[in-house]
């Protein structure tokens, strides 16, 4: 597999994405800096990904920020290990507590290997991902996307995104994920570029970056 994982892949996406829907070239050319934001795969990044499901940037840094300093390092069998009440202390969400938990059992009991799966396809590495209780398509995609830095993967669950395509592609209503997934088809074999693009869209045209985890992820990569 092909991996993203510097900024001369993402500008070859970008000159691919043009030729492949001339509708891109504009999107490009508004979108500005379309950062790689690529992070060190690991339970610490994931765990950073399903803190960010859901609650602003601010909220989901601060969440995690919490988290670290409760729990260090920020690992699978020291998270099992830790009293319940730092996810209180951190504000984590009762559904994203039993998440995190299920995560944890499965890296430190059923031996899932969140580093070595970035090297699979994109169907078996999700099928793993998707298997852990509480991990849907969107953290998985996410995942594999800013840790695998897997080429063709387009989160179209991701509210950010299909605003962006919505305004850039002037479709109204925005499209919903099945109609984003079958859009996003026709910018295969750079489908990954094509979200690092419309993320960078999204921030121009809210004055708001929406990218779920990048941040996150780098300060947890700390203590994985």
């Amino acid at each position: 597999m092909r991996r993203i994982n510097a900024l001369e892949d993402i500008r070859e996406g970008l000159e691919a994405l043009a030729r492949l829907d001339p509708r891109l070239a504009p999107v490009i050319a508004a979108a500005g800096e379309v950062p790689l934001r690529l992070s060190q795969p690991g339970f610490g990044s994931l765990v950073s990904i399903v803190v960010s499901q859901q609650v602003s940037r601010a909220s989901a840094d601060a969440i995690l920020g919490r988290l670290i300093g409760l729990v260090d390092p920020l690992d699978a069998s020291t998270m099992l290990a830790s009293d319940a009440d730092i996810f209180r202390q951190a504000g984590l969400s009762r559904p994203k507590q039993r998440t995190v938990l299920a995560i944890a059992r499965a890296v430190a009991q059923d031996g899932l290997d969140l580093e070595g799966l970035v090297a699979l396809d994109a169907s078996a590495a999700m099928a793993l991902l998707t298997a852990i209780h509480g991990v849907g398509p969107w953290t998985a995609e996410v995942y594999l996307l800013f840790c695998a830095g897997h080429p063709d993967i387009f989160p179209a669950h991701d509210v950010a995104l299909q605003s962006a395509v919505g305004h850039a592609l002037g479709m109204t209503p925005r499209p919903q994920p099945k109609a984003l997934y079958a859009l996003a088809e026709s910018w295969s074999p750079w489908r990954g570029v094509a979200a690092r693009l419309f993320w960078a869209y999204y921030r121009e045209m809210r004055g708001r970056d929406a990218v779920p985890a990048a941040v996150a992820a780098k300060k947890a990569q700390k203590t994985v």
